[in-house]
């Protein structure tokens, strides 16, 4: 039996040594980070065939401003095509792009800043495998003044042990799925009050009506049981059988795998309880 074990070990190890960053892209890109959540145009029955990626939504309008979601395949016109691979990790983690502007919200660019070498190196590497899909999309306009910087230069970043499923859990709710980032209520000035992380509560208007973040604190689900909370993350159906709305990207949270999944559970579970 210990045999059987340390085989197995070592067989999941060769697995995952294995998976090159391109693949490793792929899944992140396509599961919890949603990237085409935004970046994907939409039609009337979903996103449209054949542009994946291209930008060119509306994803945000509101006083502060109306935030256009851009063209993030390689097509090297209206795309990142011309783009180094440095340069794309500045404008993934630090919201820099190769001019010198700041990409603006709704770019969780501060979650962004926490993710870890290995992973953006790895979106990076699939984006350049995608097709180019030419497409102009629109620039995103600000009423209100950006920072200019979101911080200081980001250093060498690694991603928690997954051996510790509730630090790994709040990678993946954090830098990589940016589930706190609609799940934290908004302060004044627009910044998320961090005292209650995953109390819900902020509004999201679109074409199915208006959506509310839900509480994800163990005060909204903390009697739901780990099925409900997986069912509702990759279906959208919650614990009493309602529908839940856009913006969570079912079609994409679909993909999560089971150990990432059981993290993002842990996770949630610790969370302090925030009304």
């Amino acid at each position: 039996m210990r045999y059987l074990i340390l085989a197995l070990a070592a067989l999941w190890a060769g697995a995952a040594a294995a998976q090159t960053p391109a693949e490793r892209g792929r899944y992140l890109v396509e599961t919890i980070s949603g990237c085409g959540n935004c970046h994907t145009p939409q039609g009337p029955t979903g996103p449209l065939a054949g542009r994946a990626l291209s930008g060119g939504n509306t994803v945000e309008d509101n006083p502060g401003f109306t935030a256009i979601a851009s063209n993030i395949t390689p097509d090297r016109e209206t795309g990142i095509g011309g783009w180094t691979d440095d340069q794309l990790v500045l404008a993934i983690r630090e919201g820099k792009r190769p001019d010198g502007s700041l990409i603006g919200p709704p770019m969780p660019i501060g979650l962004y800043r926490g993710m870890a070498d290995a992973d953006v190196r790895a979106i990076v590497a699939y984006l350049r495998t995608v097709p180019a899909v030419h497409n102009k999309a629109a620039k995103s306009t600000y009423r209100i003044k950006l920072p200019p910087a979101y911080g200081p230069p980001v250093g060498q970043v690694n991603a928690p042990p997954r051996t510790d499923k509730v630090a790994y859990g709040a990678y993946l709710a954090g830098p990589l799925g940016h589930c706190v980032e609609c799940h934290t209520p908004m302060l004044e000035g627009g910044r998320r009050d961090t005292k209650r992380i995953g109390a819900g509560g902020q509004p999201f208007n679109g074409p199915w009506g208006t959506s509310v973040a839900a509480n994800i604190t163990p005060h909204g689900v903390g009697k739901w049981t780990d099925a409900q909370l997986e069912r509702a993350i990759r279906t959208g159906v919650s614990a009493d059988g309602r529908k839940l709305f856009p913006p969570m990207g079912f079609a994409y949270y679909a993909g999560i795998s089971p150990d990432d999944m059981a993290a993002l559970i842990a996770y949630l579970r610790a969370l302090p309880s925030a009304e």
